[in-house]
């Protein structure tokens, strides 16, 4: 019996004969919207009995595997003489010249497909066609070459030996990641109280393809209540691979965490923790080219082997982990990373990964995301994190910057500059006296200045003019985040909608222009249907129908509330009336400090979270000048992850005296971080964490008003209180854990944000 492997012509192609260096990293941009455009412009120009895109299918054997081989030939063509000749096409930044004879794996794709045609239509020979275009679509180089049946044969079979290797070992994977799945048991001796309820909502779901939005309380342990049903899903052939998706570092680590307990059972599992770029990078982040750093350089000549070397060996793939087999192959991390994702049955990230068009991993299939489950941790943040990757802005100074850099080496890329400079002053004269405006379309002459200036910028990341002067602190880097900016911009312009508002904005003599998302639901659906499953998980889901909304459920999603497993009893919840709002502030610091003191009168180990680092500055000051004796310690801006650390460290059980951090409401202490025991005693909460007045909150209140919604509700309540819960949620860890928790602000006895609160806070204090 062989064993099937089923892969495409592309994939196949792509590890058997690519090599050399990484591209310039900006390539990738605009390159898939153009290269389908490029496609389409060429098909055009087929006659009536020319095809194009046709689908191709064909088993190839090899020793004890079944090569099944798929894929869409560009284009099948009828000669003058009647016979068929294939045609691959293919897009480039550089001259045509440059290109030679063709790239190998180009080569490669169209010999595959003309194996296939040859081998379906029983034809001796054929014409195969391989069509070089410039990316602005106005030069194009064909290459031809005739092969017999014999000569493409003898190639496919020697392109399926390449891959054979990598094959078998993926299968061997295969076979032990199944028997080690059927083994595997829940890595505790009992499921906690709703932990098995959770556990079958998910696996129900996931079995039924749908998807589900979850509130579980903090500490029931929601991690592995949703990946150990996923896994033995995938066990049962339902599921192929998942995705686990955080928003925050902490939230990683608690993953790997998990996978790590069940590796420990034996689970034989390939997964993987996708580090950001500028944190993976070995050197400082910037253009990536062969002449820059030495791992892009032949990069595709050594991938393959970095590959096998790192999947036979290992299985929880850590960041440590890849940096080393990075080294060892002279590999680039980052590049090395992705690679490894698209093979692994498990990924750790961030939501940008599957969510944000940027940044999206653009080569998973479509068949393999019918085949993966999405699971995302603390899905509250989704909401304003879609609102976030679905915008886009400019600002006027960069593309003053450089049309004045440009001026002498580059006068075409100075003018597009310019034209987007002048745009920008025009644009200032239509805002009000406040500098401000605003409106429902974008700008119609935008999109074509901006199509002309990324143009320019692309052939000056090609090729950097020589004599270009940098001033200090300008240069590549300055061209290149401006052309990512360009590029995110017409990419939104694509997308906009009713959902949609652009405004304008002038800020310390700048201008900034931003196409603003309203509404992420719908684009947060259109990224998500493709995927099998969409586990949506938090503890501060409320409400639901918001979270729905919002995040774009389908009528067939599911929901479930799950009851804390913990005792209204092991809280001690008080309500300080105490008014923290802007105008009040300096009002509040004295009742603040003295509440703070009453607070740790028990030795122990306390936080404090405030909505803002100017408000927590101000009541630290008067608190440690009145209570010198208590040790406090202070969240500060722009922490490394070494300081995040230490300061966690210090709430340890065996602190000799009392323990007071300061630290900001939503902020990387507030979500995410496991202080189980007498770690963390008692929490103050202060104000209702309503983000601060401004112009995209306003906004956001008048649409979702217009929508029959409460705008102050969705703009405002609804995302502070989710910070305030966060935060309360440190306290109660496990059935053994107690605490103090107190909610400063005379607005937590008020509506809607009294009925907000958890049910296991309900018995509250009132603090005088």
């Amino acid at each position: 019996m062989k064993h099937e492997v089923a892969i495409s012509v592309r994939a196949l192609v792509e590890y058997a004969f690519r090599s050399g260096s990484i591209e310039p990293g900006f390539h990738s941009a605009a390159s898939m919207a153009e290269g389908t455009r490029i496609h389409q412009k060429i098909q055009k120009q087929y006659k009536e009995e020319d095809q194009k895109e046709v689908y191709l299918r064909i088993e190839i054997p090899h020793k004890e595997l079944l090569f099944i081989v798929d894929g869409r030939c560009d284009g099948l063509l009828v000669s003058e003489a009647g016979e068929l000749i294939v045609e691959e096409i293919k897009s480039t930044f550089g001259p045509l010249d440059l290109l030679g004879e063709g790239r190998e794996v180009h080569w490669a794709q169209a010999l595959m497909y003309a194996f296939m045609i040859s081998h379906e239509q029983g034809l001796s020979s054929i014409q195969v066609r391989l069509t070089y275009v410039r990316r602005d679509g106005e030069e194009q180089r064909s290459l031809h070459r005739r092969l017999s049946i014999e000569e493409l044969s003898a190639f496919a079979a020697d392109t399926v030996a390449k891959y054979a290797p990598y094959a078998e070992m993926l299968l061997a994977h295969e076979m032990r990641k199944e028997s080690s799945i059927r083994e595997l048991s829940f890595p505790f001796p009992a499921y906690r109280q709703g932990q098995r309820h959770l556990a079958g909502a998910v696996y129900k779901t996931v079995s039924e393809g749908v998807s589900l939005f979850a509130q579980a309380p903090t500490g029931i342990g929601k991690t592995m209540s949703t990946l150990f049903p996923v896994i033995k899903a995938m066990g049962e052939g339902r599921v192929r691979s998942l995705f686990y998706l955080t928003a925050k570092t902490v939230t990683r680590l608690a993953a790997q965490e998990a996978v790590t307990q069940l590796l420990g059972q034996g689970l034989q599992l390939h997964v993987i923790t996708l580090t950001a770029k500028d944190k993976a990078c070995f050197r400082e982040e910037g253009l990536c080219s062969k002449a820059a750093c030495p791992l892009t350089d032949g990069y595709y000549d050594r991938i393959n082997g970095a590959l096998m070397d790192i999947l036979e060996q290992e299985t929880l793939m850590t960041q440590e982990i890849i940096a080393r087999y990075a080294l060892k192959h002279q590999v680039c991390p980052f590049e090395f990373s992705l690679d490894v994702a698209y093979v692994s049955d498990a990924v750790i990230c961030d939501y940008n990964y599957i969510y944000d068009p940027r940044i999206s991993l653009k080569r998973l299939s479509e068949v393999q995301k019918k085949q993966t489950v999405l699971l995302i941790d603390e899905a509250h943040n989704l909401v304003d994190r879609g609102r976030e990757m679905f915008s886009a802005s400019l600002q006027k100074a960069p593309f003053l910057g450089l049309q004045r850099q440009y001026k002498v080496v580059n006068k075409t890329l100075s003018a597009a500059a310019k034209a987007i400079n002048t745009f920008f002053i025009t644009l200032r004269k239509t805002c009000n006296e406040e500098g401000q405006g605003k409106w429902t379309l974008f700008p119609d002459e935008l999109p074509s200045l901006l199509e002309t200036f990324t143009a320019e910028a692309e052939q000056e990341l090609v090729s950097p003019s020589q004599s270009l002067i940098i001033p200090e602190g300008e240069g590549e880097e300055s061209l290149l985040d401006t052309y990512y900016a360009a590029q995110g911009m017409l990419r939104t312009f694509k997308i906009y909608d009713e959902r949609y508002l652009t405004y304008a904005e002038v800020r310390r003599g700048d201008v900034l222009l931003k196409l603003f998302n309203l509404d992420p639901s719908y684009l947060l659906q259109q990224m998500a249907k493709s995927f099998r499953s969409q586990i949506l998980f938090s503890a501060t889901l409320s409400p639901l129908s918001y979270y729905r909304d919002m995040i774009g459920a389908a009528e067939e999603d599911y929901s479930v509330v799950v009851a804390s497993p913990f005792h209204k009893e092991q809280w001690e919840v008080s309500i300080l009336p105490v008014s923290t709002r802007y105008r009040d502030r300096a009002d509040s610091l004295l009742p603040l400090s003295d509440a703070l003191k009453g607070m740790v009168a028990r030795k122990g180990n306390y936080l404090v979270f405030f909505p803002s680092y100017l408000y927590l500055q101000s009541v630290y000051e008067v608190f440690v000048e009145k209570y010198p004796e208590i040790v406090t310690q202070v969240q500060g801006t722009g922490m490394s992850e070494r300081e995040r650390e230490d300061f966690l460290a210090a709430f340890h059980t065996e602190n000799p005296e009392t323990l007071l951090g300061f630290a900001v409401l939503g902020g990387i202490f507030s979500e995410g971080v496991d202080l189980p025991g007498n770690r963390l005693n008692g929490v103050m909460v202060v104000g209702v964490g309503l983000p601060q007045l401004g112009l995209e909150r306003n906004l956001l209140r008048g649409y979702f008003n217009a929508q029959g919604k409460n705008g102050f509700d969705y703009a405002y309540v609804y995302p502070g209180m989710s910070k305030v819960l966060q935060a309360g949620g440190r306290l109660i860890r496990s059935e053994n854990d107690t605490g103090i928790i107190v909610l400063a602000d005379d607005r937590f006895l008020q509506s809607p944000y009294l009925q907000l609160l958890p049910e296991e806070w309900g018995n509250f204090l009132l603090r005088r």
